[in-house]
């Protein structure tokens, strides 16, 4: 199975995510990642959905059908070496008295991951990277009890000199200062 990046640049609706994922469940396609975020520009939102599937002809056909809700104003589809893409994990870790103390160097050293909050008998760590890199330190925290994992979806750019914005339709865009 090959991993597609699907960007898509929408007027910000009410209801518009329902009819986007419609269109995945219509066609049996699983979601693996689904992010959305305001762009740079005022009234456009950006989804970014990372799915798995055998067949590229397939995943064109579902980005051309993406394309015909009124709302959507631009889509494209990447392969992983085409874009520059991080996802975030945050790991809340157990250290009560008396329990195997954090190797906080090899953390921060070795897995570039960060301890964001200090509690009583518990930690927060936030690693950021790829789905490899935080599964690797997913098995590495294994050796401490490990209370709660939790993974955002993937947020990207593509390898182009021009932001995928510059392909959005003229107009007056209003911009955040």
């Amino acid at each position: 199975m090959t991993t597609y990046t699907i960007c898509i640049f929408t007027e910000n609706t009410i209801g518009l995510l329902n009819r986007i994922t419609i269109i995945f469940t219509r066609r049996r396609i699983n979601i693996e990642s689904l992010t959305v975020s305001e762009t740079e520009r005022k009234g456009v939102s950006r989804f970014t959905i990372v799915i798995k599937h055998e067949s590229r002809e397939e995943v064109e056909k579902l980005v051309r059908q993406i394309r015909k809700i009124v709302e959507v104003m631009a889509v494209f589809g990447y392969l992983n070496d085409e874009i520059v893409y991080n996802e975030i994990a945050l790991f809340k870790i157990s250290t009560p008295l008396g329990s195997k103390s954090l190797d906080v160097e090899t953390i921060n050293k070795k897995y570039k991951a960060w301890v964001v909050y200090w509690g009583l008998d518990y930690v927060v760590i936030e690693k950021t990277g790829n789905d490899t890199e935080i599964f690797e330190f997913f098995g590495y925290l294994k050796q401490y009890e490990i209370l709660e994992f939790v993974r955002s979806g993937r947020v990207a750019v593509g390898k182009t000199e021009k932001g995928l914005v510059e392909y959005l339709p003229e107009a007056e865009w209003a911009y955040y200062l």
